[in-house]
């Protein structure tokens, strides 16, 4: 999908509805419509994001991605020779591995790997990469969380497809994700950790916006059908409004290399 661009690194951010007025109430519970949100955005509102690509020198492609106090670092080596050369196989292997640093989080304890989020990673962009492109060979990602304050996989995930492209690797599309948590009546886009924590539910959309396609949904608590649907709707706007600013750092990254040869 994108070509390897000689180190150069390109930075783009993200700010859907950023000229929504926030809403001046005095904190409530979390169920209540009017409460408003520890950072002062309304419901339907994703912090800013910001994307940088060519993050890692050392690895074959990389990314750096921030959402609100969320920092996610992500590098891609390969394709290289499979340990499992002696198989043959017509598609490559797809490797993901999520870990999280020491400082990550506020309370601090030893670096740890998520086996469910990189699980949950791998299921994500195994149907966005055309792995028939590289057989009989693997392509390793890691991403690790510098710092966690919500929305975790969801920036991983997207960190990690804007990687993939800058690694040359072959793709249908850029992936995306947002998620978003129930809290009684309110749906609430991009969760910090506290949303997080007292959430009745939680719904997580990654999403191929050129294709128009949903690469994983997860769905945690009840949910009615209609929910579901009103959900995945504001979920996918978000997607597709995070797509067209990851394409255009990848963009203004191959226009930054050109200009240096």
């Amino acid at each position: 999908m994108a070509t390897k661009r000689g180190g150069s690194a390109s930075s783009t951010t993200y700010s859907p509805w950023s000229n929504q007025k926030t809403r001046r109430q005095k904190r409530l519970d979390l169920k209540d419509p009017d409460w408003v949100r520890a950072d002062g955005r309304l419901f339907h509102q994703c912090r800013p994001a910001f994307f940088r690509t060519g993050a890692v020198s050392a690895a074959a492609g990389s990314a750096y991605a921030e959402l609100g106090d969320t920092k996610v670092i992500v590098s891609v080596f390969g394709p290289r020779e499979s340990k499992k050369a002696m198989l043959y196989s017509d598609v490559g292997r797809l490797n993901c591995n999520v870990s999280y640093t020491t400082f990550a989080t506020s309370v601090r304890e030893q670096g740890s790997d998520h086996k469910e989020y990189s699980s949950t990673l791998h299921k994500a962009l195994e149907g966005a990469i055309i792995l028939e492109s590289f057989p009989k060979t693997t392509v390793d990602v890691f991403a690790l969380v510098l710092e966690s304050s919500g929305s975790d996989l969801p920036l991983v995930v997207s960190c990690a497809s804007l990687a993939l492209a800058d690694a040359g690797i072959m793709m249908y599309d850029l992936v995306t994700a947002v998620s978003l948590s129930c809290h009684g009546p309110n749906l609430i886009l991009d969760p910090l950790v506290e949303e997080e924590s007292h959430q009745d539910g939680s719904l997580m959309v990654t999403y191929m916006p050129s294709r128009v396609e949903v690469t994983q949904l997860t769905i945690t608590g009840e949910w009615s059908v209609s929910r579901i649907h009103e959900a995945m709707n504001l979920c996918i706007s978000a997607c597709s409004r995070l797509g067209d600013v990851m394409r255009s750092c990848l963009k203004e990254a191959a226009a930054a290399a050109a200009d240096d040869t």
